[in-house]
């Protein structure tokens, strides 16, 4: 994990560094995957009906309109687990003294600590959850997902957060 290294300041140490679970990652929108085979299901359904319409007719355009919802489904169905997993790839957490680095392959975020006011931890199991982290803003400044042992981070996180105390509490769901 020394890809985070070259984002250190001088007299900057890594307190904590992780990744996400691959797993977890990867499959953290099941969801969108059952939707996508439902989908892809009713377009062929379409497209089979499109073909035989077409034939009847003589024309291409009952085939080629079912064909953009075809293409949503294959993404939705596992495109977008694909493209989950190629991302995690690139995807690095550190904690330092001063801030919270996160790296999503070439791009990089710093969150100086003093902007967290609080934080939430979404459970997955009691080993791994994804940590949201709030500012004076209504929107999360950022989400740490799928972090194994999260309650080490945590434990570091808590007493380095800004001192003020929310002016409001985080949102139940997100």
């Amino acid at each position: 994990m020394n890809r985070l290294q070259t984002l250190l300041e001088p007299g900057e140490a890594l307190l904590w560094e992780g990744r996400p679970a691959p797993r977890c990652y990867t499959f953290r929108n099941w969801k969108h995957s059952l939707f996508g085979v439902l989908l892809l299901l009713f377009s062929l359904i379409w497209l089979y009906w499109g073909v035989e319409l077409g034939r009847n007719y003589r024309s291409p355009l009952p085939v080629l309109v079912p064909t953009p919802f075809i293409a949503l489904g294959l993404y939705l169905s596992a495109g977008h687990l694909i493209r989950s997993r190629l991302r995690w790839e690139g995807i690095y957490y550190g904690l330092t003294q001063r801030r919270l680095l996160i790296q999503d392959g070439k791009r990089h975020k710093e969150l100086p600590l003093g902007k967290i006011r609080y934080l939430r931890m979404d459970p997955f199991s009691p080993q791994l959850g994804t940590i949201r982290l709030w500012g004076e803003a209504p929107a999360p400044l950022a989400s740490l997902c799928c972090i194994e042992q999260p309650a080490g981070l945590i434990a570091l996180l808590e007493p380095r957060m800004g001192a003020a105390p929310p002016s409001q509490p985080p949102p139940e769901s997100v």
